[in-house]
């Protein structure tokens, strides 16, 4: 098992895609603590996961507004009190906010999306950093959502939101790297969620025609598998991780390669990579299951590529 005895956060953690890392994350040998701010949602979906944990693990659940700084404070604790050490954040819990041209929607819906999803990574990152930089390890993961990658016209909270978060991702990286705490963004891709059926209920007037029809596509296609976006939150210590922001972690040490091959390659071409493998995805040219020297060859750990 690849999470055998580590414990995880997950915020978003009641539904879609967050439950579905709390799902793979059990069957990899992790005790979870799942956040929302539905506290009915919360039960059930705690509920449901107990028999997948492993023998000795647990799932908790704790109901948490992730912008809500005492709230966050709050949650940490009791997630250190259950579990002991915490040894992934999965910064899962977001919102599309309010969808139509910027101009026209109520301000406070705009800024109330930044506050969920930008302050929602950026609280629970902060008060588990200390923890991490005093064990010298520790792995953040957040969601960098389409919106970081593409204009969103007429869901602007989001895409700015996203995109901020990615920002705040790298930057996170770079602080806690002498301390060797991970810190990556992963793009699932289109996932069928709650987001979609809230977009796709807002209607082409307020999304815009070319949006509303992806919404469609997306819809009748049947997304990305839930399974195979969680699947991308996998990892600890001795599996390659391909992240379509962070590029490929050296997972043999837990940090980012050090090479000036991934730092160049990083510093150019991560917002492309990131869009190039979105493309081939949708055209059914990549597939995520595939070990990274299908894509990579060339990118070696220690004179030996990756299998």
């Amino acid at each position: 098992m690849k999470l055998q005895g580590r414990n995880a956060l997950i915020t978003g953690g009641s539904q879609g895609l967050g439950r579905a890392i709390a799902e793979s994350f059990l069957r990899e040998g992790a005790s979870v603590v799942l956040c929302a701010r539905d506290q009915a949602a919360l039960d059930t979906a705690v509920h449901e996961l107990k028999p997948l944990a492993a023998p000795g693990r647990r799932v908790l659940g704790h109901a948490c507004d992730v912008s809500n700084e005492p709230q966050v404070n709050a949650l940490v604790a009791f997630a250190q009190r259950e579990l002991g050490v915490i040894d992934v954040l999965v910064n899962n819990a977001g919102v599309y906010g309010p969808m139509g041209p910027t101009e026209s929607v109520a301000l406070a819906d705009w800024m109330r999306a930044i506050e969920i999803n930008l302050y929602g990574v950026l609280l629970p990152s902060r008060a588990l950093m200390p923890a991490f930089k005093a064990a010298g390890r520790g792995k953040i993961i957040v969601l960098s959502g389409g919106g970081a990658t593409n204009p969103m016209p007429n869901v602007s909270a989001y895409a700015a939101s996203k995109a901020a978060v990615v920002r705040l991702m790298e930057t996170l990286a770079e602080e806690l790297r002498p301390f060797h705490v991970d810190v990556n963004a992963i793009a699932p891709g289109a996932l069928n969620t709650r987001l979609l059926d809230e977009a796709l209920a807002a209607g082409r007037e307020k999304v815009g025609d070319a949006f509303f029809q992806k919404l469609l596509q997306q819809r009748d296609s049947g997304g990305v598998p839930l399974a195979k976006g969680a699947a991308l939150a996998v990892y600890w210590r001795g599996q390659p991780v391909v992240d379509l922001w962070g590029g490929i972690a050296d997972a043999a040490t837990g940090r980012p390669w050090q090479s000036d091959t991934m730092a160049c390659m990083m510093s150019v071409a991560k917002g492309i990579c990131a869009i190039a493998m979105a493309m081939l995805y949708d055209q059914g040219l990549v597939d995520f299951d595939a070990p990274v020297a299908r894509y990579w060859p060339a990118f070696a750990h220690g004179g030996k590529p990756f299998t």
